[in-house]
Formats: structure tokens, C-alpha cells, sequence
């Protein structure tokens, strides 16, 4: 039991529901109730795929490219320091032509998130199934739609408009920039502590 706790609490401390729910606010401020628990449901859907192929796939697909978890976790922050930029820049959707949930979706199934789902399907692992991170990323992903549905019933308020909205988000954008750097300077630190060693 205590293995399966660290576990969530580790995955949930990378995806960040709280988080998720204020980028999932800023990206659908108003519109129908229906609607909007529709993308939250579609959202929570797309983090729990990504998120449950990393801890079934995700060493075999680093193996088999020769790319080690610490290069990922570089990689990762790097894309991480560009969506926040990118949302501070105002604009919710890091990926051209794409969905506003794009950036809810790599923030919260980023590689900093997939590095550490993968590192837990190592870790917990005691067979070829890694049971402790699948039960975790199911446990975790159920948090983070039921913080974006709870979001997406709430009344909007008439102020949330505007200056308050580019705020919120800029501020977003700050934070996802702070993680992918912290992400990124893990694994540098952690490369070349085993280089040294």
C-alpha cells in the first residue's frame, strides 16, 4: 500500500491538478456547461493515454533510441520552458491550429510528467506489468478531471474577463517555465553526476 501512495503522490505532484484546473479555466473561461465538461472529460482522457503508454512503453521506446532518462528530462523541460513562454506571450494554445486544451494536455502529460511515470514503472515494478504506476496515473488522472469538472460546473464570473484573464494566464505561463526549468536542471545535474561517478 505504501509503495502505491508514493506513487500518486509523486504523479500527482507532476501533473498538478490544481494547476491544470487553472489552465483549463483560462483556455474556456465561459461557455456551456455541457460543452465544457466535454473538453475537460476529453482532456482528463488524452492525459490518462499518454500517461498509461509511457508506463507500459515508455522504456522500451527510450531503449530502443539509445536516449537515457535524464537526456528525456532535458528534452522535456526544454519543451516545458517553451509552452510557458509561449502562454505568457498570451496565447493559450502552444501548438498552431491546434485545440486550446493542447497546452492543459503537454502540461500536464509533459516528458517532465512521462520521465517520472517512467521512472515509478522502474522503480515499483516487481514484474513485466508495472501495476503500482498504472493504479497511480488512473488514481491521478481521476483527480485531475474531477478538479477540471468542478471548474468546468462553476458559474463564470463577469470579472474574469480581460486583464484578470491575461494574468492568470501569464502567470501560468510562468510556472510551467519554472517546472521545465527545474525539469531540465535536474537531469543535466543528474548526467553529469553519473558521468562523474
Amino acid at each position: 500500500m505504501e509503495l502505491y501512495l508514493q506513487a500518486f503522490i509523486t504523479i500527482v505532484s507532476l501533473i498538478n491538478p490544481f494547476v491544470c484546473g487553472m489552465i483549463f479555466q483560462a483556455s474556456e473561461p465561459d461557455g456551456p456547461v455541457a460543452v465544457r465538461l466535454r473538453d475537460a472529460t476529453k482532456a482528463a482522457v488524452a492525459i490518462l493515454t499518454i500517461l498509461l503508454l509511457a508506463a507500459l512503453l515508455g522504456v522500451r521506446i527510450l531503449n530502443a533510441f539509445g536516449i537515457s532518462l535524464d537526456v528525456f528530462s532535458v528534452a522535456g523541460g526544454g519543451v516545458l520552458v517553451w509552452m510557458g513562454f509561449t502562454m505568457m506571450r498570451g496565447k493559450s494554445a502552444p501548438v498552431g491550429g491546434s485545440s486550446p486544451l493542447t497546452s492543459l494536455v503537454l502540461f500536464a502529460a509533459s516528458p517532465g510528467t512521462i520521465t517520472g511515470v517512467i521512472s515509478v514503472a522502474i522503480l515499483h515494478s516487481r514484474n513485466e506489468l508495472p501495476v503500482t504506476a498504472l493504479v497511480a496515473v488512473t488514481a491521478a488522472s481521476l483527480l485531475t478531471w474531477s478538479v477540471m469538472a468542478l471548474v468546468a460546473t462553476r458559474k463564470p464570473e463577469p470579472a474574469s474577463g480581460g486583464f484578470v484573464r491575461a494574468t492568470v494566464q501569464s502567470f501560468m505561463g510562468l510556472i510551467v517555465m519554472a517546472m521545465g526549468l527545474q525539469i531540465g536542471l535536474k537531469g543535466i545535474s543528474h548526467y553529469f553526476h553519473l558521468a562523474a561517478g
